[in-house]
């Protein structure tokens, strides 16, 4: 069994929202604990934001509360009405988050069957200690960026992989078989790789870093596009004169495949491979005609695989 930090931390602010509501004399000091425990979050700001979003949702149920308590009494009905209209104000204005939280909280004027000023405070201070204990141990958080660099490694060792088993492919040296595969765990391995930057986007308080969500998002548009690629050259049948211009082109793409890459160079290859295309005599049968059309679908992809990679260098120049 493994415990992980998030867990220890939920255990600690949960333990100590107790210990400081029952040391400032509140009522209900467990609730802290609770709302420690649903406020923890995997990221600064949404701790920051979700603390702020209950707040706000507690003042709008204990107005509704006391709205419902003064003309129907503390009783069960009235609590059912309240439910009946706190709950869909919470969710047009976008506090459905603190349904739960603010109505347990709510119970507890339903209990002492009083909405006086001291039951406010001692509602809304365990909010705040619950919170605030929560948003404290997430001002700590691990240093990714080196976990971060890795993850871009090996994504760019996953797409070389696959463009030189494509290469193979088209020199018949090698077959795609198995490709599927491989193409699939570096799909998944990219969507991974891009919540953890979105994380670590949002651990930085004042000068978010957008490079690595940035960088992913590129390379999971870069792999959609492989994906074609791949489908298309399953379709097609490579005349020597051309197989051998393509696959140095993915074999070359292999070798320079990097994050300081800009793509510019492979790009001017295409489109020479693309011009000789054009010149070539123009096909005669329909089977040629379909094969043709096939080959400058695939070079088209290509060049827009490269073109995303490319548009993100120009960005980063910007």
């Amino acid at each position: 069994m493994r415990i992980g930090l998030r867990t220890i931390k939920t255990a600690v602010s949960a333990t100590l929202a107790i210990f400081l509501a029952s040391g400032l004399g509140l009522q209900y000091t467990t609730a802290a604990g609770i709302i420690a425990v649903l406020s923890l979050t995997n990221t600064k700001r949404s701790s920051l934001f979700t603390g702020i979003s209950r707040l706000l949702a507690l003042t709008l149920a204990t107005i509704v509360a006391g709205v419902c308590f003064t003309l129907f009494g503390y009783t069960t009905w009235a609590f059912g009405i309240y439910l009946l209209l706190y709950i869909p104000l919470t969710v047009r204005f976008g506090l459905a988050d603190g349904i739960v939280v603010c109505s347990v909280l709510v119970t507890h004027y339903l209990i002492e069957e009083s909405l006086s000023w001291p039951w406010i405070a001692n509602e809304f201070a365990l909010m705040i200690i619950g919170v605030g204990l929560a948003l404290l141990m997430n001002l700590y958080m691990p240093n990714v960026e080196k976990k971060l660099k890795m993850n871009q490694e090996e994504i760019e060792a996953g797409f070389r992989e696959i463009l030189r088993e494509m290469a193979k492919g088209i020199s018949q040296q090698g077959s795609l078989t198995g490709i599927d595969e491989k193409y699939q765990e570096l799909a998944r391995f990219i969507r991974k790789a891009e919540e953890q930057a979105q994380n670590f986007q949002e651990n930085q308080w004042f000068t978010p870093n957008f490079y690595y969500s940035d960088y992913f998002s590129m390379r999971r548009a870069q792999g959609k596009i492989l994906a074609e690629m791949i489908d298309c050259l399953k379709k097609i049948q490579v005349a020597p004169q051309h197989g051998e211009n393509m696959q140095f082109l993915l074999n070359y793409t292999a070798k320079t495949f990097a994050q300081n890459n800009d793509g510019q160079t492979i790009l001017a290859m295409i489109a020479e491979v693309l011009d000789d295309y054009r010149m070539m005599a123009l096909p005669q049968t329909r089977d040629e005609f379909e094969k043709r059309a096939e080959l400058f679908q695939f070079l088209q992809s290509f060049k827009s695989f490269i073109e995303v990679k490319a548009e993100f260098a120009g960005k980063l120049e910007d």
